[in-house]
């Protein structure tokens, strides 16, 4: 199956360096795995009901509690750059 996708694009924008090979065995297996999901798609589903989880599951989140925190003056006042009530973090994304 043809890929699509245009591996050395992905790479870069992830900051990610990948050589000629590497980039041929990555479209290579994700040919592979598109396959696999063109394969599950085409199995006969009528009559399965939809489900996000094989097994019943119950929600196993706990309550939200109001509870004591750090203090957010002395969490600031221990960073390395905080400006207007906010931690200062480096740019991570070049402007497009």
């Amino acid at each position: 199956m043809p890929v699509d996708i245009d591996i050395a694009k992905v790479a870069k924008l992830a900051r990610i360096a990948l050589d000629d090979e590497a980039l041929a065995r990555y479209g290579a297996e994700l040919g592979q795995i598109l396959e696999h999901a063109e394969r599950v798609q085409a199995l006969p589903t009528d009559g399965v009901e939809p489900t996000s989880h094989p097994l019943p599951l119950v929600n196993a989140f706990r309550p939200d509690e109001v509870r004591p925190s750090l203090d957010r003056d002395e969490v600031l006042a221990q960073a390395p750059d905080a400006v207007d009530g906010y931690f200062r973090v480096p740019r991570i994304l070049d402007e497009a």
